[in-house]
């Protein structure tokens, strides 16, 4: 009798033999599947969705499928509005999307006893064009010769929502498929709504991966701390370049200089303190460094879009 974690393996198995994509059993022992869920429309579309824990910490280099050849892979990371995919976890950061290019590999290095959950958009480009049309100008990456980017994203309200939605534990009578791939190509509309807002003259370098990986560790410095930001200098150091190299390439990949970014962060984590742990307003803001809780106000204001009083009352 074939157990619960060996059907959980052989649907993987099989959604990433379906799409080309190399997965050994070795990795796979490695994990402790709590949930997923994989639907694909060959050539063009394929999603997966899962949540797991890992069980020993390893390293394992990502390549991209071989059956949708000219694709954009779209990770959204860190689902945390999902109970069934999170309860319990409680070193689940802060959501974002990375969206990779078919042309590029990373290495991917899981730590025993994290937990983790993610959406997989795996679209053709020229596909994804046709929904763009003369929207596309909006997103040169999309039509970059070299196909040599990485693009971060924090998510929105509407993303999170959609992708719990995508996630689900929908019961449907008929047209299954057919509300996946409508609810996916919405998730996508929210996201590209959201890469709109890009600076459109931001740098457009060639990354290297020693760069790819420089960056994050500024991104992770500034996450580390969000009740004080962290100074140039050190940011610098911990780079390995000069300070305009390091400003360009990080607003290329996350779409925010570094302090307009640790400002969105602070005041992402001051949402899920509202809205989730139940903190009040002033308990709030002295925990994310503020000592003048007007200021608190118009910073929350700017990048949520309501006071932090009014956003709070919507989930008591």
């Amino acid at each position: 009798m074939i157990n619960e974690t060996e059907c959980d393996r052989k649907l993987f198995k099989d959604f990433a033999k379906e799409i080309g994509y190399e997965m050994d059993d070795a990795s796979l022992e490695n994990f402790q599947i709590k949930f997923q869920k994989a639907f694909t429309f060959l050539p063009e579309l394929a999603v997966f969705a899962g949540a797991y824990s890992v069980k020993k910490t390893f390293q394992r280099r990502t390549v991209p499928p071989k059956n949708i050849r000219n694709n954009i892979r779209i990770f959204f990371h860190n689902i945390i509005s999902c109970e069934a995919l999170t309860q319990g976890h409680k070193d689940i950061q802060i959501p974002y999307v990375k969206i990779l290019p078919c042309t590029m590999s990373h290495n991917s290095t899981f730590v025993e006893g994290t937990h983790a959950n993610v959406v997989l958009v795996i679209i053709d480009i020229d596909y994804l064009k046709s929904f763009l049309k003369s929207d596309i100008e909006h997103f040169p990456f999309l039509t970059r010769k070299d196909q040599h980017f990485l693009i971060e994203e924090i998510m929105s309200d509407d993303i999170l929502r959609t992708v719990n939605e995508i996630i689900s534990n929908r019961q449907t009578e008929g047209l299954e498929d057919f509300f996946y791939k409508l609810k996916t190509m919405e998730l996508l509309y929210y996201l590209f709504e959201s890469l709109t807002h890009r600076d459109k003259n931001a740098s457009n370098l060639k990354l290297s991966e020693k760069d790819i990986l420089s960056i994050y560790k500024v991104r992770d410095r500034i996450a580390s701390n969000l009740s004080q930001p962290q100074p140039i200098n050190e940011l610098k150091k911990l780079a390995g370049m000069n300070e305009l190299k390091m400003r360009n390439i990080f607003k290329q990949i996350f779409g925010l200089g570094i302090y307009e970014y640790y400002q969105h962060l602070r005041m992402t984590e001051a949402a899920r303190l509202l809205r989730e742990e139940k903190l009040s307003v002033s308990e709030t803001g002295y925990a994310l460094g503020f000592e003048n809780l007007s200021h608190f106000t118009r910073v929350f204001e700017q990048h949520i879009g309501l006071k932090p009083k009014k956003y709070s009352s919507q989930f008591r």
